[in-house]
């Protein structure tokens, strides 16, 4: 069929092999991810202290409570992922977090939330570009 050939598996004469995908992050890249979060300094009272959070050791994100999330897609993600992924990877996760921003702001404009709908189903469309469908599935969340 043609779908993502770039990612069809691919043989070196003994293995075969699959390539990693876009949004796959090498260990360089995701030290660097890691370092940027843990470097980064909110004001008191905004969420948890972040740094406390980050284990770079096993290079992963521990205890992160529901309000670190919402503060990490809106304003820290941005952040962390500007020189990591390629630009369309990273547009689309761009594009999300300015959604998240806009509805989880305390005044929402009547006149906006047509356009942000509109925009949900693009962001959706382009997020599902370079994400597995697996990714979509509510269950695994």
């Amino acid at each position: 069929m043609g779908i993502r050939s770039q990612l069809h598996p691919r043989s070196d004469g003994k293995k075969i092999y699959l390539p990693p995908a876009c949004h796959t992050l090498s260990r360089k890249e995701k030290i660097s991810f890691c370092q940027c979060l843990r470097r980064v300094k909110v004001p008191q009272g905004y969420s948890s202290n972040i740094k406390s959070l980050v284990q770079l050791k096993d290079l992963k994100l521990v205890g992160l409570k529901s309000h670190d999330c919402h503060v990490l897609m809106q304003q820290l993600l941005l952040v962390a992922i500007r020189d990591i992924l390629p630009n369309k990877v990273r547009l689309a996760i761009t594009c999300l977090c300015f959604f998240f921003n806009a509805i989880y702001s305390k005044v929402v404009d009547p006149v906006k939330l047509d356009e942000l709908e509109n925009e949900a189903a693009i962001i959706l469309c382009q997020l599902e570009m370079y994400f597995p469908p697996a990714f979509f599935d509510i269950m695994l969340h």
